[in-house]
């Protein structure tokens, strides 16, 4: 049907609707945000995805733009009813949706050159501007266009173009939670620059009339009337909408799994790049497919010569004995058993390094794809726990075996001699007069002469089928696995006797110790560890009680006197307690005058069942226990008391002498101990003196300070003993000492032994050179008397004036004679 022409609607004539274009500008705004969010979407997908979220956001922003132009055409009011043909109105839709996917899959490119921008820019202005004049010529009316302003719209599509892409390219840079607003900013903007491309290109229409003249109709085509077209288009853009909020769910979806997946990524890197222990990743084909930095340092490899080779080029830095071990190993792991074991490796500068590994299946949707290649280097973990289990066993000032590993290896050869009674023997050895050294030197020499004593054993030892080990202080034991005779254990052990008693050098001086050895035999004294021990250790101190110096096998005699000890001991601490000790007074004589001139304290323990017992019973055992030092403060406290009675009773006015044990001598507190006791009892310091021996002084520093302040206070010092000593006699006169007293031995064979005799002559001139006094101890007989009298030797002690007595016979035999003027006889 054909129409002429009737009249022409110039544009003052047209009218619009404000609310639908302000609609028309929010679609364009929303279509632009869209734009803008989706294409960092995009542009993080990848693959599959990222063609999806193409179409996706192209159906978005093409049917946004669609649905602002035509809600753009509806906003214009005509005098009369107007018809679109929904074929061309669905090509208009079309070139929407290409344009927007030209747009989007430019600027969603990692990077972007101005002219690649300029380019993308135009393909979208274009599609922009077909959309726009194709939608125009689906009105069913006739149009004719001004040229100014068609050119003019074209310009505006351009920019509107170059800006979006300019500004989605910005955020896609840009890409953190600050820019939502700058986003909706330039949404706004980019909304406006797409309307008014719209409404500068309705400026260039003018409408002609209701019917275009000889136009036909397809009968494919649809001819829509406007308020037909008002539904499809509000329908579109409700789709476009319901897209919008669709692809925003799905959007933030996809980009939680994906900040997720990246995160764990991101971890998984750290993890891998970072971790201390070496991972090296290989496939199914055995073919390495990374090594981190820690699996490069630890074998000194590196990534880019090993990777994509055989596993087996790191075979060959294991020691060749793991090889066949660790490729079974590897079998197993790749049907999805995870593997633990330790190897060896030599990394490529020879360096030798322990590894703990682990062979971990990489397992994905349940199919094993690889393995992990797990490694720590455990070099430093290992000799850590070589040397602990070394320590564990062995002693670590000597290192020879410890109590530990002796009871260990003698539990095991108990067991294997009990079915046969097969022979072996124990040996306990014990360092005579060690404790002396240690508390006179110190520790450290004391430590330095246990190991000389520990090479000196063990040299003795060589070549023997024997365990030696230190069971703790100077104590040490020697199991001897096998002998032929008794006579080779007791040559065994005075090889070591004679080894021990060489002289041992310290602080430029010599000292001797002897040995004591206790031996005992299995199975005849023990069938287990604790019996044969027990019974060397009691062989061990009945040498100690014969004089040190030697060996003993054990015996049912030695069994009984190891209980009484027990039962000793548990006595001496009940003694203190009810005060079982007294004491008993020597005198000390003036031969010339026949005067008494001093009394020496000495210790006697009454006990309650086995009567009176002498020193030589329990001083051994108070020393061993600890209990010394407070009988030693008991025995001075006393012995002082009474002198002080005794001089307040008429005297005479002598001095008492007291034996300190080394123990006391080497308190941090003597001084001030003897000073208090001198307060507490009243007696004049000058009247006290004490008796040192001579390996008291091995530290000559130390001790001459403690007797520096002893004698400072008035006591007068008395060296015990003199001659048995080591020490050497250059040292007496560093040391305040006002008498020596010569040792009993030295004065028991003196009438018939001119060695002995001539060995006291010089201690008697030596010590007068010194300007010392001298007593004798000891004098049993006239002839010893007279011997020693002849050698200017005028004070002695003994048994030939007077044995050890009581205070009141001290006091009734010779105090009351020598206070009534009369003379002593004997």
């Amino acid at each position: 049907m054909e129409h002429t022409l009737e009249h022409s609607i110039q544009h003052g004539m047209v009218s619009h609707d404000n609310v639908l274009v302000l609609i028309s500008y929010l679609i364009a705004v929303a279509a632009s945000y869209n734009v803008l969010d989706l294409t960092s979407r995009i542009n993080k997908a990848s693959g599959r995805n990222r063609w999806l979220w193409l179409s996706f956001g192209a159906m978005v922003m093409g049917m946004g733009i669609w649905s602002m132009h035509f809600v753009g055409m509806m906003a214009m009011s005509l005098p009369f009813p107007v018809s679109y043909d929904l074929v061309i109105v669905l090509i208009s839709v079309a070139v929407a949706i290409v344009a927007s996917f030209v747009a989007l899959l430019v600027v969603s490119r990692q990077r972007l050159p101005l002219l690649q921008l300029l380019g993308g820019a135009c393909l979208f202005a274009l599609g922009i501007v077909l959309m726009h004049y194709i939608g125009m010529y689906a009105m069913q009316v006739e149009i004719r266009y001004d040229p100014m302003y068609v050119m003019l719209s074209i310009m505006i599509a351009c920019a509107a173009s170059i800006t979006a892409l300019w500004l989605s390219l910005y955020f896609l840079k840009s890409d953190t939670r600050h820019d939502v607003w700058k986003k909706v900013g330039s949404a706004l903007i980019m909304g406006g620059a797409i309307a008014g491309m719209h409404y500068t290109g309705m400026m260039a229409a003018h409408i002609e009339s209701d019917m275009r003249p000889n136009r036909v109709i397809s009968s494919l085509n649809t001819i829509l009337d406007q308020k037909r077209l008002a539904y499809f288009i509000s329908m579109g853009t409700l789709f476009t909408l319901g897209l919008s909020l669709v692809g925003l769910y799905i959007s933030r979806l996809f980009s939680k799994q994906e900040s997720e997946k990246q995160e764990n990524e991101k971890w998984y890197k750290s993890l891998y790049e970072h971790n201390q222990d070496g991972i090296i990743s290989i496939d199914l084909h055995m073919r390495i497919v990374g090594i981190n930095p820690a699996a490069a340092r630890i074998g000194g490899i590196k990534e880019k010569q090993l990777k994509d080779q055989s596993v087996s080029a790191l075979l060959t830095m294991v020691v060749e004995e793991d090889r066949e071990r660790i490729r079974h190993m590897f079998g197993r792991a790749t049907d999805g058993e995870e593997m633990k074991y330790e190897t060896v490796i030599y990394s490529t500068n020879q360096e030798r390094v322990e590894l703990g590994v682990v062979l971990a299946p990489v397992i994905v949707d349940k199919q094993v794809v690889g393995n992990y290649i797990i490694m720590k280097d455990i070099t430093d973990e290992k000799r850590v726990k070589v040397r602990n289990y070394h320590l564990a066993f062995h002693d670590e000032l000597t290192g020879l075996p410890n109590r530990r590993m002796f009871n260990q290896r003698l539990s095991e050869t108990i067991e294997s001699h009990r079915y046969e009674q097969k022979q072996f023997a124990v040996m306990v050895l014990d360092l005579d007069r060690f404790k002396v050294i240690n508390d006179s030197l110190g520790h450290i020499y004391g430590d330095l002469f246990l190991q000389e004593m520990s090479r000196r054993i063990k040299d003795k030892l060589n070549g023997e089928d024997v365990t030696l080990a230190r069971m703790g202080g100077d104590e040490f034991a020697i199991l001897v696995h096998q002998y032929t005779s008794l006579g080779d254990i007791t040559r065994l052990a005075e090889r070591i006797i004679q080894a021990i008693a060489k002289p041992c050098y310290l602080k430029e001086s010599e000292f001797y110790v002897t040995g004591s050895i206790g031996i005992a035999v299995f199975p005849d004294h023990g069938q287990d560890t604790v019996e044969l021990l027990q019974h060397a250790d009691t062989a061990m101190y009945e040498v100690k009680k014969n004089g040190k110096n030697g060996y003993q096998f054990f015996s049912a005699e030695l069994h009984h006197e190891l209980q009484e000890r027990m039962v000793l001991e548990n006595d001496l601490r009940k003694a203190l307690d009810r005060g079982e000790f007294v004491l008993h007074y020597q005198p000390q004589i003036q031969t010339s005058e026949v005067s008494m001139i001093g009394v020496e304290a000495l210790v006697r323990w009454n006990h309650p069942t086995r009567g009176l017992l002498y020193p030589g019973t329990f001083i051994s055992v108070a020393e061993e226990t600890g209990m010394i030092i407070e009988l030693g403060n008991r025995v001075l406290r006393e012995a002082c008391f009474q002198m002080r009675n005794w001089h307040d009773a008429g005297g005479p006015l002598i001095p008492v002498s007291v034996n300190l044990s080394s123990q006391q001598f080497h308190q941090s507190n003597l001084v001030e101990q003897v000073r208090q006791i001198l307060v507490e009892t009243g007696l004049s310091p000058q009247y006290l003196e004490l008796e040192i021996t001579e390996s008291m002084m091995m530290d000559a520093i130390a001790s001459i300070e403690i007797l520096n302040q002893l004698t400072e206070l008035g006591i007068r010092i008395s060296l015990d003993d003199f001659g048995t000593g080591y020490s050497s006699f250059s040292y007496l006169k560093m040391f305040p000492i006002h008498k020596v007293k010569i040792d009993r031995s030295f004065i028991q064979d003196i009438a018939v032994n001119h060695s002995d005799r001539a060995i006291v002559s010089t201690m008697i001139t030596m010590a007068k050179q010194l300007n010392m006094d001298v007593i004798a101890e000891g004098i049993e007989t006239k002839g010893q008397l007279d011997i020693l009298t002849e050698q200017d030797c005028n004070e002695v002690q003994g048994y030939y004036y007077s044995k050890p007595l009581p205070a009141d016979e001290v006091e009734q035999i010779f105090f009351l004679p020598q206070r009534s003027g009369n003379v002593l006889t004997f």
